[in-house]
């Protein structure tokens, strides 16, 4: 499962960087250029979204097999995102 996290991680770097290389050719400038980097942005979302689908069917069965788990980790985030967003 680490290996499964350090891709996705990966991917994901790899899409924000492509996605700001996008925004800073597309800023003063039209092209081929830009549609290399968008190519390149298309293609790493949809490596990121094929490994989060992978991703999201392991957490399902995990899930599942841990149910109370899941439970008491949802109940925990949540009362710190109540505690944080109370202090506001």
């Amino acid at each position: 499962m680490e290996s499964t996290e350090r891709t996705m991680m990966d991917d994901l770097k790899a899409v924000i960087a492509d996605a700001e290389e996008l925004l800073r050719s597309t800023a003063d400038q039209a092209g081929p250029k830009v549609q290399e980097v968008r190519a390149r942005a298309e293609e790493s979302l949809r490596t990121a979204r094929e490994h989060l689908k992978g991703a999201g069917a392991e957490l399902d069965s995990q899930v599942r097999a841990n149910p109370w788990a899941a439970v008491g980790i949802a109940a925990g985030v949540g009362l710190v995102l109540g505690i944080l967003l109370s202090r506001k």
